[in-house]
């Protein structure tokens, strides 16, 4: 089932999600219907808070990109990316260990809103998959850069949280309007 996606103004996209304690049958029904949404709304990542739930819970798949390069390293070993997606992060911690840089970021919850973000260029991932085991791995490029922003995601962050300023105050009348229109909608709920 293709979900609903919250746009930015839904109080959902703030919200902190709580931990995943047992992959029921109820989070692998949201799961595959997480997948099924960003695949249709050609997403990479998709956060459980962007189809209105508040959870630590987040897919992604980087198998239709291929003009931004990423990495993964498994217990030291490299990895092919596509041999892992789409990708199911229950409860991720991620810690950054490469330098900031700036890279596009978009985002499924601002349509046609595009800016360059400054994100480290790779981190240390520890999470449950959608079996309940435990990934540990070393990732780089686009799919360290979508980890960081679905994962602010979990924590009720913003890519526009991470914008420089001049860049947000060049989006304002969008970011407005934008807000606008989901507020209306939600109040005809």
């Amino acid at each position: 089932m293709n979900l609903p996606i919250v746009k930015y103004g839904h109080p959902m996209l703030r919200k902190r999600g709580a931990r995943i304690d047992a992959i029921t049958p109820a989070i692998k029904k949201l799961i595959a219907e997480m997948i099924e949404t960003m695949n249709a709304n050609r997403g990479i990542g998709l956060a459980a808070q962007q189809v209105g739930y508040a959870l630590q819970l987040t897919v992604l798949d980087l198998r239709n990109v291929t003009d931004r390069p990423s990495t993964l390293e498994l217990g030291g070993q490299t990895a092919d990316v596509n041999d892992f997606m789409p990708l199911v992060l229950i409860n991720p911690e991620v810690k950054a260990v490469g330098k900031p840089v700036p890279g596009p970021e978009g985002c499924l919850s601002f349509p046609e809103i595009f800016a360059d973000i400054t994100r480290p260029e790779s981190v240390q991932v520890i999470a449950l998959n959608e079996k309940g085991q435990r990934l540990e791995f070393h990732c780089g490029g686009l799919l360290a850069r979508a980890v960081q922003h679905e994962t602010d995601h979990l924590n009720g962050i913003l890519f526009i949280d991470r914008m420089k300023t001049e860049t947000k105050v060049s989006f304002k009348e969008e970011l407005d309007e934008l807000q606008a229109i989901t507020k209306a909608a939600l109040k005809q709920k």
